[in-house]
């Protein structure tokens, strides 16, 4: 049905070069503020879910309680200098964290910065760094994900945290060459990795105490999550959801389905849901097989909130082909969630489970709590 790619790596790189091409992300205010009343939820384990999670009908926008990160308390002082082999083998001495860029395509740099308690630090943004404690910085990126080196010069940072992500490579090189230290960390992000994340950033600013406070935090609310979810899913596993993510940029043409490694299929599986790309066999991302993604019937199709608006909405979505053909577009059951949010992972990680699991479960209580 889909030839599978092969390493996970090279469907990383695939990954990257798709969203590279999809024009400028979304500026962070667009989507961060949160509707009045939608803070004061009911706990996971009291909502009742729909009847039949398979069979309900309608689109639902899944948002997350509160949208900033919460940081550690008190701040660490960072003990310097802190000296790290980063994912490329690089070893790089940092010496000085007053002037902090942290920067990715996916904002779970910044996101962990902040998380830290060192977000006060942080003097530039990248595209997708959309929460709200750091939506006035300077703009570091162009045209979506392109690193602008004037501007990052600009800013005078003392360290920068980046991955494979945002390009181009020899405006890193250039920064190395300028003498600020740049620590490379791995472009992965799922549900497993968080806390390895979180200690690579904390040892490169010399707050490891922090990091190993932050990441046993994150696992813990992660644990605790899960577990609440666990009461929404049904218990007959042919009664549970069977779910897509699909990424669309509309205007750029770009139709791609997400499976193994992309982060998409270790979210759905927290959800209690079926991933329905990896049932096929997808790895990484590709473009959408129109007959094989009828013939995989997702009752559900994930997505960004811009990818959906970018395809005209819920009704441009249900005629894409394929997607037309599927279960999710003729019970127009699409669930959208902030571009910055959805696959960030970091320490928003339990607040985009607890709001996903809203959609998907308990669809209605998104309208009581507005």
């Amino acid at each position: 049905m889909f030839r599978r790619l092969g390493l996970r790596r090279a469907a990383l790189a695939g990954m990257a070069l798709v969203l590279a091409g999809c024009g400028p992300a979304p500026q962070p205010g667009s989507h961060a503020e949160v509707p009045a009343g939608i803070a004061e939820q009911t706990p996971l384990g009291e909502l009742t879910p729909v009847a039949d999670p398979r069979a309900h009908e309608g689109p639902s926008t899944a948002v997350v309680a509160q949208p900033d990160i919460r940081p550690i308390e008190p701040a660490p002082a960072p003990r310097l200098p802190a000296t790290v082999t980063d994912h490329q083998g690089t070893r790089v001495t940092v010496t000085d964290t007053s002037r902090i860029l942290a920067l990715d395509r996916s904002g779970t740099l910044a996101a962990t910065v902040f998380g830290l308690g060192l977000g006060d630090r942080v003097v530039g943004r990248d595209s997708s760094t959309g929460f709200p404690a750091a939506a006035d910085l300077p703009l570091v990126t162009i045209n979506g994900h392109q690193l602008n080196p004037e501007a990052i010069l600009g800013l005078r940072p003392s360290v920068v945290l980046t991955d494979t992500t945002l390009g181009p490579w020899n405006v890193v090189l250039q920064l190395r060459d300028a003498g600020i230290p740049v620590v490379v960390v791995t472009p992965q992000r799922t549900l497993d990795n968080n806390g390895d994340i979180v200690r690579a950033v904390a040892a490169a600013l010399g707050v490891e105490p922090a990091g190993r406070q932050l990441a046993d935090r994150l696992d813990r609310e992660v644990a605790a999550k899960k577990s609440e979810i666990a009461q929404l899913v049904p218990d007959d596993e042919s009664r549970r959801p069977r779910v897509v993510f699909l990424y669309l940029r509309g205007s750029a043409g770009v139709y791609h389905m997400f499976g193994r490694g992309s982060g998409a299929d270790a979210l759905i599986s927290a959800l209690g849901a079926v991933d329905v790309a990896s049932e096929v066999g997808v790895d990484g991302m590709r473009p959408i097989n129109p007959e094989a993604l009828a013939e995989a019937k997702p009752d559900v199709i994930l997505l960004m909130t811009k990818g959906l608006e970018s395809v005209g909405g819920v009704e441009g979505a249900a005629r894409i082909p394929g997607v037309a053909q599927t279960p999710a577009a003729q019970h127009r059951r699409f669930v959208d969630m902030n571009d910055y949010q959805i696959l960030g992972f970091g320490p928003l990680t339990p607040s985009v489970l607890d709001a996903l699991a809203r959609a998907l479960y308990a669809p209605d209580s998104l309208e009581a709590a507005r």
